[in-house]
């Protein structure tokens, strides 16, 4: 699991509905929680478990808003209303698989940030006479798959979770053979019939396999030529499905490029237009902030009135083809992923026009992209029914159909962060033109951006998306407006003109440095590209790995920086899990798992005081955060990890003992524990004191020259010299002299409170579990606990740890207080000592100094008075007890009587209200007759 939520961008989390949320779901979405949190999706099966439609309703409603407090408000929660002759209804399938393509991925810092390769196959490649010599022997692979993230360098270090780092010596890109048509070094598929030209067909070709129809695939530069294949035709009917399927086979061009050698005339009377034009009037905008665009294109045309409408409409009807329509901003941060299209706008005669040429895409209204064999709502309220049915339950947002470029419009929704510069891209400017009013390029974006693909909504909800998205400042000739609200262009943008300028140039010197190079010279200087499928030679690969490879299990290859290969300390900020039962113990080892990595370590932990004085502890706290160090490869700021005690086995208890965030790294530790030095004075003077049993050298009593001491009674004091040399002074080694603030006394104790520097065990171990035949069975370094209840070892007790009886000398008298005459004249006559006198003696305590012997008949007397009270005492008591059952029992009873009587009023309540509602309906049926 911990591998998995590390590389997937969407995660469908199937939920038993009868049964509820596992405690293995839980771990999980803490797992994603701490890596980053890809997208997730919530699935519901097994509801055709329910019977009655109020249990399944109300089942429904407690799991969605338990997903919500996992996960967060509004989260997708798909359900799947049972089997049908043990396969899920195509419909829901269907709908699911739409709103799967319609999800929206934001990238995650550390996949934005690092390369890694998801292996699909994986290849033997050692000598075989190596292996006929040492069986055993070290392996070297080739791990193909498709590089993700960021550019991969070549012969940089990959990190393989699971079982350690290694350095890449051969990374070569994969391309499929025999292949003519190609899109920007990038090879196409085509329709011909021949074996030889289906990359599918390659063995070099992306395949989850390792051999494909029989071939085993060998290193990249061999291609084996397979004979053409002529399938058995048998004579048909010219059907209309015949005669278009054969046309289909018989073409040699691909879809792509019919598409992009198609065009389109949307209006009778107007030019064709190609797939370049119409894209070029597509436009999507990023956050384009500016504090000096304050954009006025009322210049070309004479409009004198004004009408805003929400970026956020959804088909403004009050609009038509022809109108003069030109706007004023652009979107904001919230609409980056949201296609938008503009009317006509016929430039007029005395002015330039707004648009450049070919800008002719005009429709009043919108259609979904449809996906093939995909039936989708046509109306808002058929929408809303096949939302209800599919069991979605939020909105997602929709693509737009302009014309005939639903592939490239597909293609921009995915690609968010390529869109501000393809605008720039496509619309070159210059300096001069920025400071214009009505930049050229500026202009097409402003009119392109009229209308807006959102999700259906109320009015209320509408107007919250207005408010909230942004608006657009339209002019229209003769229409006014009823609610004119205007935005500052600086409020609603976020990068300026410097940097489209920047991001402009650069786009272009990058264009035309790389655009001459062939792909070898041109993956030295900025690697492999996201996207492209590569194939990575591993030398000196441990032979357990391929001799229990599980191609069910995932292979990762996840880049490594320079830096991360080194060792340090890792500086991190920790809390225990709540709902993990035990609290973590320092140097107890954990299995980590951040960035690619999982290893086990023995964190310390520690407190930061508030002169920066790392303290450490012993434990966790209960429910705060802490301080850890602990010893492992240098990690970035910033990363989330998690530890866990064991990794293997089962068991019902929450597995995440902490989750934490890395601070910083580190080569040096300064962690301290306190330490506490005991002495006793053995001589002493007025101030002065000597003490020994603190120190064993006088070399030690030179390094705590000056500390402060202090005394059991409270007297403080410093550290004075050794004592050196004979003299009646002379002490034991390590003997010193002490000044105090009073005169100590012989049955004092003397101690120095110090701190000690703690060393940070230097312990990493890779969990190497891919070299296990059960790869959830790798068994780490244990505890000394769970070592000692394996072995039903107690715990060693030593006898200076325990608390023993304080035995003091009996007899021993303290001098009285005595003042001086002279203080006691000038002290105030209320803390003058006064002359206490003895006390009296009373009757009482002359009768107790008196011995009282009974006769034998008053003993039994009284021994028969104190049996009768014990048993009257035992009576009461075991009355009072009985009263307590009684008592409880009946607040019982009352409680659930209580219960019973909320839920029939509830009840009655319901039937009053339902009676009383439909007696209204038929007053006011019968009042509108």
């Amino acid at each position: 699991m911990i591998d998995v939520a590390k590389i997937a961008d969407l995660i469908l989390l199937m939920v038993d509905a009868s049964f509820g949320f596992e405690m293995e779901t839980f771990e999980f979405l803490n797992i994603c929680q701490v890596h980053g949190f890809p997208k997730v999706m919530g699935i519901l099966t097994h509801l055709d478990s329910f019977k009655q439609p109020k249990t399944l309703k109300k089942t429904k409603k407690n799991l969605k808003h338990r997903f919500w407090t996992e996960l967060y408000q509004g989260a997708k929660l798909f359900y799947l209303t049972g089997m049908v002759y043990g396969e899920y209804p195509r419909t829901e399938i269907r709908n699911l698989c739409r709103f799967i393509s319609v999800m929206k991925f934001r990238p995650l810092t550390w996949r934005s940030s690092h390369s890694y390769v998801l292996a699909d196959r994986m290849e033997d490649i050692t000598d075989p006479e190596k292996l006929r010599v040492e069986p055993h022997c070290n392996r070297n692979i080739s791990v193909y798959g498709y590089v993700r993230g960021t550019h991969l360098k070549p012969s940089t270090m990959v990190h393989i979770p699971g079982l350690s780092c290694f350095i890449c010596p051969s990374m070569t890109p994969i391309f499929p053979p025999n292949h003519p048509f190609k899109c920007g070094g990038l090879p196409l598929r085509t329709l011909s019939i021949d074996p030889s030209n289906y990359p599918c067909l390659s063995p070099h070709y992306p395949h989850p396999t390792p051999q494909v129809l029989g071939i085993t695939p060998i290193s990249p530069p061999f291609h084996p030529q397979l004979p053409p294949f002529h399938p058995p035709q048998e004579p048909r009917q010219n059907l209309p499905e015949s005669i278009m399927m054969s046309s289909m086979i018989d073409t040699t061009t691909t879809m792509d490029s019919k598409m992009t050698e198609s065009k389109v005339a949307l209006f009778t009377g107007e030019e064709p237009l190609s797939m370049e034009q119409a894209e070029s009037c597509l436009f999507v905008t990023s956050c384009v902030n500016s504090s000096v665009w304050n954009v006025n294109v009322s210049m070309h045309r004479t409009l004198n009135q004004l009408a805003v409408i929400p970026l956020t409409t959804r088909s403004p009807d009050h609009l038509s083809v022809g109108d003069n329509v030109v706007c004023e901003c652009c979107l904001p941060c919230a609409s980056i992923p949201r296609f938008v299209m503009g009317f006509k706008l016929p430039p007029p005669t005395d002015s330039p026009p707004l648009t450049p040429p070919g800008f002719n895409i005009s429709s009043p209204r919108m259609m979904e992209v449809r996906m093939p064999d995909e039936e989708l709502p046509s109306s808002r309220e058929e929408e809303e029914q096949g939302r209800e049915d599919s069991g979605i339950d939020g909105s997602s947002e929709g693509e737009i159909f302009v014309g005939g470029v639903a592939p490239y419009a597909r293609n921009l929704l995915n690609d968010k962060l390529h869109c501000l510069s393809s605008v720039v891209e496509n619309h070159q400017y210059h300096e001069n033109s920025l400071k214009t009013k009505s930049p050229f390029w500026l202009n097409n974006i402003f009119s392109s951006l009229l209308q807006t693909f959102v999700d259906d909504s109320d009015d209320e909800s509408s107007q919250d998306e207005y408010e909230h998205e942004g608006m657009c400042i339209v002019y229209i000739d003769g229409k006014p407006s009823d609610n004119e609200v205007r935005f500052d262009v600086r409020t609603l943008c976020s990068w300026g003109v410097d940097t489209c300028r920047e991001l402009s140039e650069q786009t272009r010197m990058n264009r035309e440095e790389f655009e001459n190079m062939d792909d070898a010279t041109r993956v030295l200087y900025e690697g492999f590209r996201p996207g492209l499928y590569i194939r990575v030679e591993l030398h000196n690969v441990p032979t357990e790995l391929v001799e229990h490879f599980d191609p069910t299990y995932p292979l990762i290859l996840g880049g490594v920086t320079s830096t991360e290969g080194n060792m340090g300390y890792l500086r991190t900020r920790v809390k225990r899990h709540r709902w993990y039962k035990k609290i973590l113990k320092t140097r107890d080892p954990v299995i980590v798992s951040v960035g690619w990595r999982r290893y086990q370590t023995l964190p310390m932990y520690y407190m930061e005081d508030h002169n920066l004085r790392q303290r450490m502890l012993k434990y966790t706290p209960q429910y705060m955060h802490c301080w850890g160090l602990m010893y492992g490869p240098i990690t970035p700021q910033g990363a989330g990890f998690l530890a866990v005690q064991s990794i293997s086995g089962s068991t019902p208890q929450f597995r995440i003992a902490a989750t934490g965030t890395i601070l910083e790294s580190d080569c040096s530790t300064n962690l301290v524990k306190k330490l506490k030095l005991v002495g006793y004075p053995y001589k002493i003077y007025k101030n002065t004191c000597f003490v020994k049993g603190m120190f064993n050298s006088p070399l030690e009593v030179a390094k705590f020259e000056g500390a402060s001491i202090k005394s059991v009674s409270g007297i403080r004091g410093h550290i004075k010299k050794a004592v050196t040399g004979g003299g009646k002074e002379q002490g034991p080694p390590g003997s010193f002299r002490g000044m105090f603030e009073d005169k100590l006394l012989m049955s004092d104790i003397v101690f120095c409170r110090t701190w000690y520097p703690v060393q940070v065990p230097k312990m990493y171990v890779v969990a190497s579990n891919l070299l296990i035949q059960k790869k959830d069975s790798w068994t780490a370094m244990k505890s000394v606990g769970q070592l000692r209840f394996e072995q039903n070892v107690k715990v060693p007790v030593k006898g200076d740890s325990l608390y023993k009886p304080i035995v003091r000398p009996e007899g021993r008298q303290f001098h009285g207080l005595v003042v001086p005459r002279a203080l006691q004249r000038e002290l105030p006559f209320k803390s003058k000592p006064k002359n206490e006198r003895g006390k009296k003696e009373g009757k009482r305590d002359k009768l107790m100094k008196k011995a009282v012997v009974r006769e034998p008949k008053d003993k039994q007397i009284a021994a028969l008075m104190v049996a009768l009270r014990t048993m009257d005492n035992s009576k009461k008591r075991t009355k009072k007890e009985e009263r307590k059952k009684q008592m409880a029992h009946h607040k019982m009873m009352l409680e659930k009587q209580e219960i019973k009587d909320h839920w029939r009023h509830k009840e009655a309540k319901k039937k009053i209200y339902k009676a009383l509602a439909k007696s209204e309906k038929r007053k006011s049926k019968s009042s509108t007759e």
